[in-house]
């Protein structure tokens, strides 16, 4: 079991609606936190990037132009980060919120010694808004975070328990990695993450690990260096 020091951790949208689908469901955020706290009580210093499928996918969007559609994907995530931030301070623990651009009273611009120091000060830290550009996903705006703050490691809470050869789903013999490399994933078309967070990773040497949402105490045990998954190595 490896000690981390400070993780990034990626939280799916969708995952945090629960059995709604849509919206917040504040049992399964309060779940979340408790494990997050786990961790967080141990001294891992915790970043956070949450997407906003709970509300809106700037990719699925047609009907509207998809420059406009990613800004509103870009808003859903602020509305969850400033969400779970507020379930895990009632929960016991320091937080702080940047955004990708910023909104007064709510929350500042991303700085990197500012979030560096919000982290040192045992804050989890959330990071709104993705790289506050369109065409880019949450994943590419968790891998450049991750890359800022000097993160350890990047750990993505899924829906499936790690990666797999083919669609666990489709397919019951579906092989799951225990271990894979960034580069054999896009070869294989994987689609665990996107082709440019992909690339950030590869050539930052920013490993992943990838892990159920849903199988209690997974995510308390990644934070703490034992991910029941598939490690993603920079390779």
């Amino acid at each position: 079991m490896e000690k981390f020091k400070r993780v990034m951790l990626k939280l799916s949208g969708e995952a945090l609606a629960g059995d709604k689908h849509t919206g917040f469901d504040l049992a399964t955020v309060e779940a979340v936190a408790k494990e997050v706290k786990e961790a967080y009580d141990e001294g891992v210093e915790i970043a956070v990037v949450i997407g906003g499928g709970n509300f809106w996918r700037g990719r699925t969007g047609n009907e509207i132009d998809r420059v406009k559609s990613d800004q509103i994907g870009m808003l859903a995530t602020v509305m969850n980060a400033v969400y779970v931030s507020e379930v895990f301070r009632t929960a016991g623990m320091k937080t702080a919120v940047f955004g990708a651009f910023g909104i007064p009273g709510l929350m500042p611009v991303f700085d990197k010694d500012e979030a560096m120091q919000a982290l040192a000060d045992k804050k989890v830290t959330f990071f709104a808004a993705g790289t506050g550009h369109p065409y880019f996903s949450t994943d590419s705006g968790t891998a450049l975070r991750a890359i800022e703050i000097e993160a350890d490691i990047i750990l993505m809470a899924k829906a499936v328990d790690g990666i797999y050869d083919s669609d666990p789903k489709k397919n019951p013999n579906a092989k799951r990695f225990d271990r894979i490399s960034i580069s054999e994933l896009v070869d294989k078309q994987l689609q665990a993450i996107d082709l440019t967070a992909s690339v950030l990773c590869k050539e930052n040497n920013m490993p992943l690990g990838v892990f159920s949402l849903n199988e209690p105490g997974n995510i308390a045990n990644a934070l703490k260096g034992q991910i029941d998954g598939t490690i993603v190595t920079a390779e």
